[in-house]
């Protein structure tokens, strides 16, 4: 499924993603000490925020085990993860998992070759068990397990300790078996103890429910050091009815490595450089956070399921994977801006008058939402609107929704202020909706995790929502725009406008304003 699959072999593990990064020019090594206390995640911001390279740490205060961080700080890097080169690669993928989610009978010939390409994607992509793992190459059980002994950052001066947050996180239904991936946060208690931070919708929680229903504890690995594809696969929530393993397989155009757990029945990749084994007994739980959040601020303190670290495996000489919150820029707000990509043709295929949309990262990654239909009918930027918040359930907590044109380009913020600015009136294209469901990081709700949604109608009126003439829109011939472009050079104008303008020139200096009202008043 995409050029990922041509990739090189030795890029589908941690350390064949660090030798592509260093020969592309893009990976600094750092061999001055560094404390993960609070150093390493400053320096890495600084790096991040100005598009730098990623990071490997190899002399960490406290322990001999290097980190590397801001893997995924830019999108050409995320692509690279994928085995891809271009952000439209990542829409060929999206259309293909869009033809899994609700297949259709192929309407001809070329329809039925090209859903059976997927297909056969499908039968590719099934794991394979490794039965001499990598992962395995050291044990340490009971007693030897010492959790001070891993690179655990702490990012933020009033976090609460020291967290993994790149680790997939596997749980299995206590009931199918069928298992779950998702990444979540963990914060170390003790030598062998951590807390799990997941929201009560999320499949490890669900069957940890299970399991309280049948008395049981329930089984959990954490496999830190993968692939960042397969972070990519897990942090994904398309709800195709496929199983993690063989979705992550898809997003890398060939079958997942696993192996099975030391001391637990689940199954890891096979190549993880570290992997944490234990059970959590249902109501066991203490106090996780605070800690910085993707919001910009920290997040509160809540209860969490305990748990027990029984095993840790890893292979010789592992490298510790991380990232870090805050206010964008961040590495997961450009994991943001590759999966906008992967679900365009998705949402397409449930709304077909959405042209693109677009999640800005400094609106979060997804609390707010650039919309571009092909409008053909009064009240269709109301419909749509209302249509995305529905369906996929990552947009269940985008607050702000923009439909606009297809005519405008919606990644280009100055196109899109005109649109609100002289298409908008206020009082007819503003629509509420109140007392909706949200996240508890969300401190503008007036009640946490109850919310406003909306939605602003930007598009060009039409039928009944005018009741007056409407100005025509400038523009010029294009005989005439034709005729300046192949005039361009005789002007002596070959050097200007070769490429984007700086924003700077238009007044745009969004990072100092933001920093302004960081600002105590």
């Amino acid at each position: 499924m995409g050029s990922a699959a041509n990739a090189n072999g030795s890029q589908r593990d941690l350390r064949g993603f660090l030798e592509l990064l260093e020969a592309r020019g893009q990976l600094r090594r750092i061999s001055a000490p560094v404390d993960p206390d609070l150093e390493l995640a400053a320096i890495a911001d600084r790096v991040l925020g100005c598009g730098g390279p990623a990071l490997l740490f190899e002399n960490v205060k406290g322990s001999s085990i290097p980190v590397a961080v801001n893997l995924l700080g830019t999108l050409e890097r995320v692509l690279w993860s994928m085995g891809m080169e271009r952000p439209e690669e990542l829409e060929a993928l999206g259309e293909r998992l869009a033809l899994l989610q609700q297949p259709k009978p192929p309407k001809g010939p070329r329809e039925a070759i090209r859903f059976g390409s997927v297909l056969l994607d499908v039968l590719k992509a099934k794991p394979d068990l490794d039965l001499l793992p990598p992962c395995r190459q050291e044990v340490f059980q009971g007693d030897a397990v010492d959790l001070d002994r891993l690179p655990l950052l702490r990012p933020w001066p009033g976090d609460a300790g020291r967290i993994i947050t790149l680790g997939l996180v596997i749980t299995k239904d206590p009931e199918t078996g069928t298992p779950n991936v998702g990444v979540y946060r963990l914060q170390q208690q003790s030598i062998n103890t951590m807390t799990v931070h997941w929201l009560s919708v999320r499949g490890g929680a669900r069957h940890l429910r299970k399991a309280a229903a049948l008395g049981k504890p329930l089984e959990i690995a954490i496999a830190i050091g993968v692939h960042p594809l397969l972070v990519m696969a897990a942090a994904t929530p398309i709800p195709v009815q496929l199983s993690e393993w063989l979705f992550a397989g898809l997003y890398a155009g060939e079958g997942v490595r696993l192996a099975k757990c030391k001391t637990v029945d689940l199954e890891v990749p096979s190549h993880s450089e570290i992997v944490l084994e234990g059970t959590i007994t249902p109501g066991e739980e203490l106090p996780d956070g605070p800690f910085g959040d993707h919001m910009g601020f920290y997040g509160g303190v809540e209860p969490s399921p305990l748990v027990r670290i029984q095993c840790v495996t890893q292979r010789r000489n592992p490298t510790y994977f991380t990232t870090f919150s805050g206010r964008p820029p961040k590495e997961d707000a450009m994991l943001a801006i590759a999966l906008n990509r992967i679900y365009t043709p998705i949402l397409r295929q449930q709304i077909p008058e959405i042209v693109d949309f677009f999640l800005p990262m400094e609106g979060l990654s997804y609390k707010l939402a650039v919309i571009a239909i092909d409008k053909a009918y009064p009240g269709q930027a109301k419909r749509a609107a209302m249509a995305f918040w529905s369906a996929l359930p990552q947009f269940t907590y985008t607050k702000f929704v923009v439909v606009v044109d297809q005519s405008i380009n919606i990644r280009d913020p100055r196109q899109v202020i005109w649109a609100i600015s002289s298409l908008v009136d206020p009082q007819r294209d503003l629509f509420v909706l109140e007392n909706t469901p949200f996240d508890t990081l969300d401190f503008a709700s007036e009640q946490l995790g109850l919310g406003g949604r909306l939605a602003i109608d930007a598009t060009t009126k039409m039928g009944p929502e005018r009741n007056h003439p409407w100005g025509e829109p400038l523009q010029r011939p294009a005989d005439l725009e034709a005729r300046l472009d192949e005039r361009w050079d005789e002007l002596g104008l070959a050097d200007v406008g070769q490429q984007d303008p700086d924003p700077a020139l238009f007044g745009y200096v969004l990072e100092q304003v933001l920093e302004r009202l960081q600002r105590p008043t």
